[in-house]
């Protein structure tokens, strides 16, 4: 499985139609929500935004695609189609398109969804994706600096901290490494 590296963006303008295309990475589907919402209003005289994604959950997969009242299946499917081929997950790249006043049919539509999607996911540079999970770990003050060197040696990050009479973080760490948290800081 890939996922996106960077915000991957893409502009192309077929028989006088604009279509801009971003790829990001969004973990869950309330980040999916605010970047539809601001990418939509971003482009608010667009007549159309056009969006596939894929995110991992616990119970699986989650996969949606939205064709944003083009005709069915030649928007929203030919980007799902690329994000199904190359694996990617965790992902979520939408299609605005500002219509030029030409039809350009199924086929055209669905090329041109497609290969402006397929544009800003190469600018996105897919990577592997490594599964990350949280943890609420509590260390006494002698410890904290092991945890926050272990944290880093596994590419984790801290997101919370709090100091009282212990030290608590919640971190985030790649689900193979929750063996080596739990035996070295009794999770």
């Amino acid at each position: 499985m890939l996922t996106f590296h960077q915000l991957g963006e893409a502009e192309q303008t077929i028989q006088k139609s604009r279509f801009i295309a971003r790829a990001i990475r969004c973990d869950h589907e309330r980040a999916l929500a605010m970047f539809l919402s601001a990418f939509a209003k971003a482009h608010g005289g667009a007549g159309h935004l056009a969006y596939a994604f894929r995110i991992k959950t616990a119970d699986g997969i989650v996969a949606r695609f939205s064709d944003a009242g083009e005709p069915a299946g030649t928007a929203g499917k030919p980007i799902m189609q690329i994000l199904d081929g190359q694996q990617l997950v965790n992902c979520c790249v939408a299609v605005i398109r500002y219509y030029g006043g030409i039809n350009l049919g199924t086929g055209g539509l669905a090329r041109a969804y497609g290969g402006t999607a397929k544009r800003a996911m190469e600018l996105a540079m897919p990577i592997p994706f490594v599964d990350m999970v949280s943890l609420h770990i509590e260390v006494a003050y002698a410890k904290v600096d092991a945890l926050t060197r272990e944290v880093a040696k596994h590419r984790g990050e801290i997101l919370e901290k709090q100091f009282d009479q212990a030290a608590r973080f919640v971190v985030r760490v790649p689900r193979d490494s929750v063996p080596n948290f739990q035996s070295q800081f009794g999770q």
